[in-house]
């Protein structure tokens, strides 16, 4: 983990002409059966994903495959951008981050593959698109820290409206974060009663967003951290970091919001004109797999979607966590910009 921790930050560092360089360099090359040409064992990933999953997922890659992966980490948001302003010269073959919900208006950006292992993900979760490879998921949760909550009821969306939490909340914005867009439509599928364009739903929000007193986290990961650390008493976050951070020792507790939560997938996708298309269909088999499903439902805090895949008992088990009313993924993806269209509104009336 060391070795790919520094790999990381090598390439973080070197930027856009070390991205150009390690896709084009040399290499040991393979035949690549959909264009008969050669294609060396390299891939270069844009992930918003954790460090621990990085790691368990691309180390393994790397040891099963020979192709050596190059990984440019940021938020969903920065990596979405990066694709978008590299659509005529692609220098990243997979983006790591986002889903369906999020990046459905932008499949232009992205080739169309289904997966050889699609059939044996659990049905809900398999790739209906032919572009997003849902892998793992990542429920919608609060992240409370519990040295700084006392006696303050935290158990769903409507106790975040008490008056003792105004400025001790965390929240990202739901027009660059994909986390933070999926607390936003948990929050209006739950406070609207599973319709989330419903005037209850916005009036809460209204509330909501009175009760942050005009900060919102500039990243994901400020949110989880921000409470960790004990500048916020609560976040809305997800479950991955909020779940180690519990495993690590911290003072945070994880609850699912009473009201229902986002059991929403989170995708892969090759990146359209990639430079290593044999290679990116590769690795999304190979997250997809059987060993790496297993790998990471048992050994991290990530929800594999394969069907039969193991879960540590460490995690809620999923009969145990509440279900947002009536939340339908494709309709949320193909609504998304009126969300955050109408979000954004509520946001500038709120200041």
């Amino acid at each position: 983990m060391k070795g790919l921790s520094k790999k990381i930050c090598a390439v973080m560092l070197a930027g856009a002409m070390f991205l150009a360089a390690g896709c084009g360099g040399g290499g040991d090359k393979k035949a690549a059966p959909a264009t008969g040409k050669a294609e060396e064992k390299v891939l270069t990933v844009y992930s918003a994903r954790s460090e621990s999953l990085n790691n368990a997922v691309i180390k393994n890659f790397e040891k099963d495959t020979g192709i050596k992966v190059n990984v440019v980490i940021a938020g969903t948001g920065e990596v979405v951008k990066r694709v978008k302003s590299e659509k005529d010269n692609p220098l990243g073959d997979v983006l790591w981050a986002g889903s369906e919900a999020m990046l459905a208006s932008s499949k232009d950006l992205f080739m169309p593959y289904t997966s050889k292992e699609n059939d044996k993900m659990m049905s809900e979760f398999k790739n209906t698109t032919g572009y997003f490879s849902p892998a793992f998921s990542d429920p919608t949760v609060m992240i409370v820290n519990t040295k700084l909550k006392g006696n303050t009821k935290i158990e769903g969306f409507a106790d975040l409206l008490n008056p003792a939490l105004k400025g001790k909340i965390s929240f990202g914005d739901p027009v660059n974060s994909s986390s933070a867009f999926q607390s936003l439509v948990c929050m209006l599928y739950d406070m609207g009663k599973g319709d989330p364009f419903s005037a209850d739903a916005w009036n809460y929000v209204d509330k909501f967003l009175k009760q942050l007193s005009g900060k919102m986290a500039n990243s994901s990961s400020q949110v989880f951290k921000g409470v960790a650390g004990g500048e916020y008493v609560v976040g809305l976050t997800w479950e991955d970091p909020a779940a180690s951070l519990v495993k690590s020792g911290a003072p945070v507790a994880v609850v699912f919001p009473k009201e229902g939560a986002l059991y929403a997938p989170q995708s892969v996708q090759i990146i359209n004109k990639c430079k290593h298309p044999e290679n990116a269909k590769l690795f999304v088999d190979y997250m997809l797999s059987e060993k790496i499903q297993n790998l990471v439902g048992t050994t991290l805090t990530v929800r594999p979607l394969r069907q039969g895949a193991k879960l540590a008992d460490y995690m809620t088990p999923a009969d145990k966590i509440k279900l947002a009313p009536k939340f339908n993924e494709k309709w949320v993806s193909e609504n998304k910009t009126k969300f955050t269209k109408m979000f954004s509104e509520h946001l500038e009336k709120s200041m």
